[in-house]
């Protein structure tokens, strides 16, 4: 787990383009990052790929529902708080067992470890995580609304 802001040219695809779009540039992102690096995780670039969507959906649905800051902020909270618990569960019950697996992690096998790795460490994570890009995006939408409107409307 880590905090990258590589969820804002996707942020920014989903509200000039669609939603679909930011998915796209999500799976653009991910596919180059496994190629790129010669990840051995494919685990991992499955979840940053899934949390991402998670998260860029409900901004881009928002904002093209309603146009506005107040949208955008709406669906960065709510994008927030999709991500954070969809991924807590999808962590319980699929990724930190295919992690023990893959990985020979045998500990993360036991119910309590998983719920402590998911109650102490993956849902506050993602909590912060979308507060921190949600806190440079507004800003940043803020100073490219004009620009992000006028591209929006050649392809809308």
């Amino acid at each position: 787990m880590k905090i990258d802001f590589s969820e804002v040219p996707a942020l920014i695809a989903a509200l000039i383009f669609s939603p679909l779009a930011g998915v796209a540039v999500e799976g653009i992102k991910n596919m180059l990052y496994f190629l790129i690096t010669g990840a051995a995780d494919p685990v991992g670039v499955a979840a940053n790929f899934l949390a991402g969507v998670l998260f860029i959906l409900p901004a881009g649905y928002l904002y093209h529902k309603y146009k506005g800051v107040k949208s955008i902020i709406s669906g960065i909270i709510t994008g927030t708080i999709i991500m954070a618990v969809a991924m807590s569960v999808l962590n319980y019950l699929v990724i930190l067992p295919v992690y023990a697996w893959f990985m020979g992690m045998e500990d993360m096998k036991l119910e309590s470890a998983k719920r402590a790795a998911v109650l102490l460490g993956i849902l506050p994570f993602n909590m912060i995580k979308g507060l921190i890009v949600g806190l440079l995006f507004v800003p940043l939408f803020n100073r490219l609304r004009t620009w992000i409107e006028q591209k929006s409307t050649y392809f809308v």
